[in-house]
C-alpha cells in the first residue's frame, strides 16, 4: 500500500468525523490502520509453515458528554453510520457511572505525511529470501564445534509494514508508513547431563530495526552468530561462585536496558499510575504527583525517544495526532516527566508528550513506550571495571521477573564474570541480582559510553497489544549490592 492508495480512504474518514459531529461530540478521531506481517521459521534446519497476514480496518474514538468510547470496523459501507449511532448510545448509557468527565489536552492541528526510511521495499521480499537467510544462520549453529551439544534450534525472521491514515476534529490529517525487520532465535543446549536454553541475542530479545530489507545487512549475522555461540557455550560451562557480603556489580546494556523498560518505562506510564491498567497489566509504585521526586543517584538519566531513526519504536506522530519528541523521564536521579496521552496530560494541565499508540485498527490507543534507555556516560568499560576490587560483571540474562507494581525484581545472569582487582576473571554461572527499583537506581555509580539497543515486543492492555520497542543502555556500575547464586 502507498500513500496514494491510503488517501483513497480520506473521504471515508472525513465522513466518519462529520457523522460523529452530528451528535455534538466533544471530540472524534478516525484511524485507518493496516498491518502486514510475514514471518519465516526454521526448526532444526527445516522450514515451517509461513506466517502471513494482513489486517486492516478503521478505529473510531469519540468523547461524548465527557464519556470516551471506542469502536472499530473493517466494513467500509453504510453500516458505519449505524456503528457511530450505537457507540453514542453506549456513551449515553455509561454517563451514569462516569466519575469524572474525560477531557483531552488542547493540541495544535497538523497535516503531515511521514515514514521510516526504506531503501529496499519490504513488499518485494519473498519468503524464500527470508528462509535463505535463516538457513545460512542455521549452518553456523549446526556446524559449531563445541562440547556443548546444541540439541534444538528455532530461528525466526519477521517483516512487517504498518500504515495509518489518521484524522480528527482538531483538523489533523496524518499519513504514515513504518516497515520493520527483526531476527530472533531460541536454542536448547545439553552439557554435563543438564539441559538449558538460550537465545541469540540473550534474554529472549531480538535484533530489529525499522526500515526496508537493507536492514538485514546491519545485523551482520555471519559474524554475530558465531561470536555469540562461543560466548553462550562458555557461559553454559561456567561454575557457580558464592559471593559474600555486599559487592560492586557492573551490568551490561541488556540488563540495564531491561531495567530502564521495566523499572522506569512501565511505572512512568501515567494511565498505569492512575489505575487504569491495574486489572490488565499491573500498577505503579509511583504516585501521580511524583514529578521532582528523587528516585536515584545523580548518575541516573533515563529517556524515551520515538524519533530515533531505524529504531523499532520509531514514530513521528502518535495516534492522537501529537508530534513525538524525546521524553527525559529521569534526570540526575530526579523524576522529570511521565509518559502521557492527551487525557492524562490534561489532568496535569500540560501538553501531551505523544505517548499514545495502537498496534491494530481494532485496539484503542493507550500510553506506550517507544525506545526507553539509560543515557550513556563518559567511561570506557575498562574504566568501570578498574575501580572494582571484588565484584561481578553480569553482561546479560536468560531469566528475570518483576512484580505488578514494577518495584521488586530479579535478574539471573547468563554471560557473567567475576571481577578481581579491576579485571574480568573467571566466568560465573547464574549470578542472581534481586532488588527494588529504587535500590537499583540509587546504587548507580557510573555509566559507560557504549549505548546498545535490543529489539523487544512490549505487552500491555486488554485485549493485549504487543508494541515494537527498543530497550537500551550502556554498561552501568552499581555499588554495594547483595548477589546470590542459582545452581
Amino acid at each position: 500500500m502507498t500513500n496514494n492508495s491510503l488517501s483513497n480512504y480520506e473521504d471515508l474518514l472525513n465522513s466518519i468525523i462529520s457523522e460523529a459531529q452530528k451528535y455534538n461530540v466533544d471530540y472524534a478521531e478516525a484511524r485507518f490502520h493496516s498491518t502486514q506481517h510475514l514471518a519465516a521459521i526454521l526448526q532444526n534446519g527445516e522450514s515451517k509453515p509461513t506466517i502471513s497476514y494482513e489486517k486492516q480496518g478503521i478505529g473510531i474514538r469519540m468523547i461524548y458528554d465527557g464519556v470516551m468510547v471506542f469502536a472499530s470496523t473493517n466494513m467500509f459501507d453504510n453500516s458505519i453510520s449505524d456503528l457511530i449511532k450505537n457507540t453514542i448510545s453506549r456513551a449515553k448509557s455509561s454517563k451514569k457511572i462516569l466519575k469524572s468527565p474525560i477531557v483531552f489536552s488542547k493540541e495544535k492541528s497538523v497535516q503531515k505525511n511521514w515514514s521510516a526510511d526504506e531503501k529496499e521495499n519490504l513488499k518485494n521480499v519473498q519468503i524464500h529470501d527470508m528462509v535463505s537467510v535463516l538457513k545460512e544462520v542455521d549452518g553456523y549453529i549446526s556446524t559449531f564445534n563445541s562440547d556443548v551439544n546444541l540439541t534444538n534450534r528455532s530461528l525466526g525472521l519477521d517483516n512487517s509494514i504498518e500504515e495509518k491514515f489518521y484524522v480528527n476534529t482538531d483538523g489533523t490529517r496524518l499519513l504514515s508508513r513504518v516497515p520493520r525487520v527483526s531476527f530472533h532465535s531460541l536454542i536448547t543446549a545439553s552439557y554435563d547431563g543438564q539441559l538449558s536454553a538460550f537465545s541469540i541475542p540473550a534474554g529472549y530479545a531480538g535484533l530489529g530495526r525499522s526500515g526496508g530489507w537493507e536492514i538485514i545487512k546491519t545485523f551482520d549475522l555471519s559474524n554475530y552468530i558465531p561470536q555469540q555461540l562461543k560466548i553462550s557455550s562458555n557461559s553454559i560451562k561456567a561454575k557457580s561462585e558464592k559471593f559474600e557480603g555486599d559487592i560492586d556489580v557492573v551490568v551490561g546494556p541488556d540488563i540495564a536496558g531491561l531495567v530502564a523498560h521495566e523499572s522506569c518505562g512501565h511505572p512512568f506510564e501515567a494511565d498505569r499510575i492512575l489505575g487504569r491498567e491495574a486489572a490488565q497489566a499491573g500498577e505503579s509504585f509511583l504516585d501521580f504527583d511524583c514529578i521532582e521526586n528523587r528516585i536515584g543517584s545523580d548518575e541516573v538519566f533515563v529517556s524515551d525517544d520515538p524519533t530515533i531513526p531505524q529504531s523499532m519504536g520509531f514514530y513521528l506522530f502518535d495516534d492522537e495526532g501529537v508530534e513525538s519528541k524525546k521524553r527525559n523521564l529521569i534526570s540526575a536521579g530526579i523524576i522529570t516527566d511521565l509518559l502521557h496521552n492527551r487525557e492524562t496530560s490534561s489532568k496535569m494541565n500540560i501538553q501531551s508528550n505523544a505517548a499514545s499508540r495502537s498496534v491494530e485498527f481494532d485496539k484503542e490507543p493507550i500510553i506506550r513506550m517507544s525506545n526507553t534507555f539509560i543515557e550513556p556516560g563518559t567511561f570506557e568499560l575498562d574504566e568501570l571495571l578498574a575501580d572494582v576490587k571484588n565484584g561481578v560483571y553480569i553482561k546479560n540474562f536468560m531469566e528475570w521477573n518483576i512484580d505488578d507494581r514494577r518495584e521488586n525484581q530479579r535478574y539471573v545472569g547468563f554471560e557473567a564474570y567475576k571481577i578481581t582487582n579491576g579485571e574480568l576473571d573467571i566466568p560465573v554461572k547464574s549470578p542472581v541480582l534481586e532488588l527494588t527499583s529504587k535500590k537499583f537506581w540509587s546504587s548507580v555509580d557510573a555509566r559507560s559510553k557504549n549505548l546498545d539497543f535490543k529489539a523487544a515486543n512490549c505487552g500491555k492492555g486488554e485485549p493485549m497489544q504487543g508494541a515494537p520497542v527498543w530497550t537500551g543502555a550502556p554498561d552501568v556500575r552499581l555499588r554495594n549490592l547483595r548477589v546470590g547464586t542459582r545452581s
